[in-house]
């Protein structure tokens, strides 16, 4: 039905949604020589037959745009996501220059905020012949009336900081499966703003900042979201935090990680076949696919659940 992939890029972040719709989603980009042309030629590949692609960019930080300009030069990003900003920086690099080129062009930029809703991304129309579906992707954040978020935005128009004008946004399969995402929020920000926001129950959280402590989501939230697991990016090992009491997987030592979702179940598939950590977790439903990586399980999203019962 559809399949969510998280690149190791690194001390990066790089996302693809296949939706079950005609839409095909990238969210962030970190590529270098040694991984661009794998990880384009697999986009490529991927979204061939989809009509609607869009990239989500979450904050202008280099490890969340590297390559954007080369990505681009490949496929040709027709929707641009990103939140209204006024971002600089001293020393630009030519990604930067180029999210700013893309973030400024009105033809193909969408601002995303609190509720906003657009055609094919969580909107369709099955009146319309030309009805792609909808992608099942809200945001929850910002609201662009709120004062920490307006001195976010005047940090990032200023050059001195980026992360806290993440946005938050989720994609959920209708019966499935649901994911948030959080970009690189700090804790101390999500502080501010956790009752400003409306947290849903969540299969899968994608731990903001790459699961370093400084963005650590703050217990009050967890317990809103109870994911049932909590994916920590690729950070320094001393610089995460390892979300204890929570079911996680890390990404340093699992490497490329896939989310197949069946329409029932959810399938985990790792890039590294030896994955040291506990994984009871997870069911085995004999979901075994090579094309996909090494199967390490499954999971049956709360949706899923509900409609059971």
């Amino acid at each position: 039905m559809s399949i969510i992939k998280s690149f190791s890029v690194g001390e990066g972040d790089m996302f693809y949604i296949k939706h079950g719709s005609s839409n095909f989603t990238i969210i962030d980009c970190c590529m270098d020589d040694d991984n661009a042309d794998s990880i384009i030629g697999e986009i490529v590949l991927e979204k061939k037959g989809k009509d609607i692609t869009r990239f989500i960019s979450t904050h202008p930080d280099e490890d969340h745009i590297q390559g954007l300009k080369r990505l681009d030069g490949a496929i040709d990003i027709r929707n641009f996501y990103c939140v209204e900003n006024k971002a600089t920086k001293d020393e630009p690099t030519e990604d930067f220059k180029y999210y700013c080129a893309l973030r400024d062009n009105n033809k193909i930029s969408f601002y995303v905020y609190k509720g906003c809703s657009r055609k094919w991304m969580n909107d369709c129309d099955s009146s319309n012949p030309n009805d792609y579906g909808s992608s099942g992707i809200n945001f929850l954040w910002p609201d662009t009336n709120n004062a920490d978020y307006k001195d976010a935005l005047k940090q990032a128009a200023e050059g001195t900081a980026f992360n806290n004008i993440s946005p938050i946004f989720t994609y959920e399969v209708t019966n499935g499966v649901k994911v948030i995402w959080m970009g690189d929020m700090e804790k101390d920000f999500q502080e501010k703003i956790k009752d400003c926001v409306t947290w849903p129950q969540v299969d899968i959280l994608f731990a903001p900042h790459h699961g370093r402590d400084s963005g650590k989501v703050p217990e009050e939230i967890l317990k809103k979201l109870n994911p049932q697991i909590i994916v920590i990016g690729e950070a320094p090992s001393e610089h995460l935090n390892y979300y204890r009491g929570y079911n996680t997987i890390t990404q340093n030592t699992a490497k490329d990680i896939i989310f197949d979702n069946d329409g029932v179940w959810t399938h985990v598939y790792f890039a590294e076949r030896n994955y040291p950590y506990d994984l009871s977790f997870l069911t085995n439903r004999n979901a075994f696919n090579r094309k996909l990586g090494f199967y390490a399980g499954s999971f049956l999203p709360y949706n899923a659940m509900r409609t059971m019962r």
